[in-house]
């Protein structure tokens, strides 16, 4: 036997287990729910992400909803795109800017209330099955809703509905509720080399 034969047996021998071992573990995995999905961190990408579950949520025909806290009313593409699919998805943009924009406490609180609010309705809509709660993180942080009444709701959601929660500095309550929480690590971004914000990468 040469040695190319040779390696190629024990390749597709190892291949081999290692495929009888990953669809035991497959066929093991038997529950199917709803997943509360937090996206935190100080990498790029959180916001990005959730899109992106939205566009595959879209493509297998689910009703979704969008609620962005805290960011303002401009027109980013990807809200753009996502108009193009009608009903399908219902988005709402109700914040007034990042807080340190507006500096007016009184107001943030009230634009997350009227955010947490919409949320609540998508939440209570028995035909919408994936929303996107954008930067709700940054509302928890600055204490502009009750973090144990919006644990308490997104814990005591319908159990087909996913929940995709986005924004830096998620709350310690808020990761121990949530089924996958996956932070963002910055290693390197292009704002420190002096790029701004750019059409069709952040916005």
């Amino acid at each position: 036997m040469t040695k190319e034969i040779s390696d190629d047996a024990r390749h597709k021998n190892k291949m081999a287990n290692r495929k009888a071992v990953q669809d035991a573990e497959v066929a093991a995995k038997t529950v199917e729910k709803g997943l509360l999905i937090v996206h935190t961190g100080k990498g790029k990408g959180k916001s990005t992400a959730a899109f992106g579950l939205l566009l595959r949520a879209i493509g297998r025909g689910l009703r979704c909803g969008v609620v962005q806290f805290g960011k303002g009313a401009w027109q980013t593409g990807e809200r753009t795109a996502v108009e193009r699919f009608g009903d399908q998805v219902q988005w709402h943009t109700l914040g007034e800017g990042f807080t340190w924009e507006t500096q007016d406490r009184a107001r943030d609180v009230a634009a997350a209330e009227r955010a947490w609010a919409v949320a609540r309705d998508l939440m209570g809509d028995p035909s919408v099955r994936f929303i996107v709660l954008d930067e709700l993180n940054i509302s928890l942080r600055y204490d502009h809703l009750e973090i144990g009444a919006v644990v308490e709701a997104l814990k005591a959601r319908r159990p087909d509905q996913h929940i995709v929660v986005t924004g830096r500095n998620a709350r310690p309550e808020l990761i121990e509720a949530a089924d996958l929480v996956t932070e963002m690590t910055l290693v390197k971004h292009h704002f420190a080399a002096g790029v701004k914000a750019q059409e069709g990468i952040e916005f």
